[in-house]
């Protein structure tokens, strides 16, 4: 449920799984910011991220990460063709984590919020994903929470209230609030339209016909 006082910054990507949180937590937020890191999906995502702060009149911020694309090794980094197709699964999978990138993203949000006065940073990992990324992870949220409020002087929170939920937990809180999930983004691969290949896509699909939600997505397979 949304709060009254707007204390918290949001990491923003143009998922599923962010835009319900920028939705349900609209009453909450004050800003989100959004990461350009190089992946192949970025500029789709980025695309979704705008529209909905605009459509909820939250101020977006963009932030440049490119060292992440040029440096750091990830399928995700490295155009369509190296993203694995097939389940969401590790073995599968693993080829797209990007090191430490939402300890990167967060370390990153928790200077901005500070410098904004804010006292909440928000992020909306979920239970889909601990099993493949480290840092989507319970343990990880609660070693990341604990440094962001110790290394700031106003003891920055850190908020991460879908890490237990599935994302078909995800997309039925959504339902609720009537967002349209055609405007948001999840293929792996970046091209116009989604894939309907990869395990993002497929988990995806699952999430919204687990949900009730018509899918109308449009996918190239």
């Amino acid at each position: 449920m949304a709060e009254n006082k707007k204390d918290a910054l949001m990491v923003l990507s143009g998922g599923m799984d962010s835009v319900t949180m920028l939705h349900e937590y609209s009453g909450r937020i004050e800003a989100a910011v959004y990461f350009s890191y190089g992946s192949n999906h970025n500029e789709r995502e980025l695309e979704y991220a705008r529209f909905h702060c605009h459509e909820l009149g939250i101020e977006l911020i963009e932030i440049d990460l490119g060292f992440i694309g040029k440096h750091f090794h990830s399928s995700l980094l490295e155009g369509a063709d190296a993203i694995p197709e097939g389940d969401y699964d590790f073995d599968n999978m693993k080829s797209t984590v990007v090191p430490f990138r939402n300890g990167i993203m967060l370390a990153a949000a928790a200077g901005l919020a500070e410098s904004l006065g804010l006292g909440a940073v928000m992020i909306a990992n979920h239970a889909g994903d601990h099993a493949l990324y480290p840092d989507c992870r319970e343990s990880f949220v609660t070693a990341m929470a604990k440094a962001i409020e110790q290394g700031t002087y106003d003891g920055i929170k850190l908020l991460a209230p879908y890490t237990l939920y599935t994302k078909t937990q995800i997309a039925i809180r959504g339902k609720r609030l009537g967002i349209d999930y055609s405007k948001t983004y999840s293929c792996y691969k970046g091209m116009e339209h989604h894939c309907g290949r990869c395990g993002t896509c497929l988990e995806r699909r699952q999430a919204l016909a687990d949900a009730g939600i018509e899918d109308s997505t449009i996918y190239e397979n």
